[in-house]
């Protein structure tokens, strides 16, 4: 029994710095949170390939009367017209010290793209993203939140 104890403790060891890597960079599913009503607005599932971190909507959370998959109207160029599940609206970030940088972040609501940077919060369980013109102090934040 002892044995069995000591094998499962030598285990746990190994497996929890694996899981505090994970939390380590902003790669997984992320809920977002509007920063205006406080309220859920969608699944982004951000990547990392290459240093580089991209974001694609997964899921929207809308109200049962409003399109559950809505097209992004406002938006111009290839985006304009299509479908805001599955479009990618965080792209070009790479770590910068405790930051992630130099990236886009697209607001599908109003068609409008803006330089963005990031930061993992509360050992990785929350990712403050900021969209900006020109300078970070000249935008928004939003708090995501990570989901398990």
């Amino acid at each position: 029994m002892r044995q069995l104890m000591k094998a499962g403790l030598i285990a746990m060891m190994f497996a929890m710095p694996a899981a505090w890597a994970q939390n380590a960079s902003p790669a997984g599913v992320w809920k977002t949170i509007d920063d205006e009503t406080g309220k859920p607005k969608s699944l982004v599932r951000i990547t990392d390939e290459n240093g580089v971190l991209t974001g694609k909507i997964e899921k929207l959370f809308r109200p049962a009367d409003q399109d559950q998959n809505p097209k992004c109207t406002a938006c111009e160029g290839a985006r304009k017209d299509q479908p805001i599940i599955g479009m990618t609206i965080l792209s070009g970030l790479k770590k910068d010290g405790n930051e992630y940088t130099g990236g886009e972040i697209l607001d599908p609501a109003k068609g409008k793209t803006y330089k963005s940077k990031a930061t993992l919060k509360d050992n990785g369980g929350k990712l403050e993203v900021r969209g900006y013109i020109g300078a970070p102090m000249f935008g928004r934040s939003q708090t995501w939140v990570r989901e398990q």
